[in-house]
């Protein structure tokens, strides 16, 4: 089993030593790894007095007080495996890890029943981290339940997932769900000083210059083990180039290019990040930020997003966001769509970000979305009524015997080709679901649905409203526009 599962205290390989620290082979970040909570850099709203994660680690007070499972939901590099090892530095405490990947039912039942056992025969708390939790099946995390039930194991759960989704409803109601921040810049400047100087790191074998330091934080992106995994590897490259020359070798930015080319955005096409990077998309798109829409198309092409997914997205939104305000919008998502199964990528971003500035920047106006959901809100509750018998279909035998489409006005037959006719059911009649705005195109689409409704249900025709008094203008108000000025109006 030892492939499965390994205890961090009992069982030793060629990167700890027996007292449980990182040799001086592991890598930086395993080695810069916190011992205590008050090393941890970050996540400080979960290091307060009290807290659950505090109560895990105390070696006083009362016993069995404090949580028997946690899951630790975060962005990788934020600590999850570390706060899971500081938990088992407590007295008493046998760590275990479980591989979710490789593991079966099996293998956790094997666990319990160990733990068990130590419990019961030497008065061990068994500490069960579990990396990866969204990985695990229904059958893998039902298997979890009677050990965290019943106190066997201190289950640490640690997932880059919304738990909401990825982890079942008894064990999710069983833990406490502990939320872990990408860390700041701050956070990342600290980590690397501290591994610049501390013995377990580089020792002030290598110095660190602001330009150099500023590129290692950007690119971090909040992710501590990024950070010092590209500092290795800088501080590898400096050292080559130094040779045998004299002092700490220095590290540039130079060095730090080089060890890491281009930032690897933190974007799970599976995961959070996914539906996150999406919904602010369309948000600023909405929104009528084309700068902000902008960055996150090119987030999303960066990070390998479908462009076709991407295209799809185009195309609801300029129905349900820009509709009639703007018609010209949708030919504009549909056409980019096409444009991407034609040319592919890369050329494909070209059209994709036309059809996002067109979209960003057109006239907005959900009226057609909330027309259809409005309608479709009666016809499930019911209120659908009958076909008026003139609407009815009348091309087949015995169909005018039924009085179908008897009385139906052929409405290329009256001017302007529209007349007085019944079309909605009569226990929908005077229902209006369409309601246009007055944004764009759609102002003046406005006034025409108002002046059709009147001759559809044979009323007077509504007036156009007067415009409002302009006051008289200064000189300067006479001024022309500017550009600026110009956006409100469109």
């Amino acid at each position: 089993m030892q492939d499965l599962f390994s205890s961090a205290h009992d069982d030793d390989d060629d990167r700890t030593t027996t007292t449980g620290r990182a040799s001086a082979g592991a890598p930086l970040a395993v080695r810069m790894r916190p011992r205590t909570l008050d090393e941890i850099v970050g996540q400080q709203h979960l290091l307060t007095p009290g807290s659950p994660l505090r109560k895990l680690t105390e070696t006083t007070g009362a016993k069995n007080i404090g949580p028997t499972s946690i899951i630790l939901y975060g962005p990788p590099g934020t600590g999850k495996t570390t706060l899971a090892h500081v938990i088992s530095q407590a007295p008493d405490r046998k760590f275990v890890e479980l591989s979710a990947i490789s593991a079966g039912v099996k293998d956790v039942r094997q666990v319990m029943d160990q733990a068990l056992d130590n419990r019961d025969l030497y008065g061990r708390t068994t500490i069960l981290f579990l990396d990866e939790i969204h990985r695990f099946n229904k059958a893998q995390q039902d298997a979890l339940l009677p050990g965290v039930e019943n106190g066997w194991v201190i289950l640490v759960a640690a997932t880059t997932e919304n738990p909401s989704f990825s982890v079942v409803a008894p064990l999710l109601s069983r833990s406490i769900m502990l939320t872990l921040e990408p860390l700041t810049d701050e956070d990342i400047d600290l980590l690397i000083e501290r591994a610049l100087v501390d013995e377990r790191g580089l020792n002030n074998t290598v110095e660190l210059d602001d330009e150099a330091s500023d590129y290692l934080i950007r690119m971090a992106q909040g992710d501590a083990r990024r950070a010092l995994t590209t500092l290795e590897a800088a501080a590898g490259v400096a050292v080559d180039q130094h040779g045998t020359g004299s002092g700490p070798a220095g590290i540039t930015v130079e060095h730090a290019a080089q060890a890491m080319d281009q930032a690897v955005l933190r974007y799970d096409k599976d995961g959070d990040q996914h539906y996150d990077v999406i919904s602010a998309f369309i948000k600023s798109i909405r929104g009528s930020d084309v700068d902000a829409a902008l960055h996150y198309l090119a987030r999303m092409i960066h990070a390998g997003e479908d462009p076709r997914y991407i295209a799809r997205r185009l195309i609801v939104h300029a129905s349900e966001d820009v509709g009639m305000a703007d018609p010209t919008a949708l030919q504009t998502a549909i056409a980019a769509a096409q444009a991407v199964q034609l040319i592919g990528m890369p050329e494909g971003r070209i059209p994709l970000a036309q059809a996002v500035v067109h979209l960003a920047t057109a006239p907005k106006s959900n009226a057609s979305y909330m027309a259809i959901d409005a309608a479709l809100a009666d016809v499930k509750s019911g209120r659908a009524g009958t076909v008026p018998k003139p609407l009815r279909d009348a091309h087949y035998p015995g169909a005018k015997a039924l009085g179908h489409g008897v009385g139906y006005k052929y409405p290329h037959s009256y001017p302007h080709a529209i007349t007085d006719q019944q079309y909605l059911p009569d226990e929908l009649q005077g229902r209006e679901y369409y309601q246009p705005t007055g944004n764009g195109r759609e102002q003046m689409l406005g006034e025409r649905v108002d002046r059709l409704r009147a001759i559809l249900r044979n009323q007077p025709m509504p007036q156009p409203q007067p415009a409002p008094e302009a006051e008289p203008k200064t000189s300067e108000q006479q001024e022309p526009k500017s550009a600026k000025d110009n956006v409100a109006d469109d």
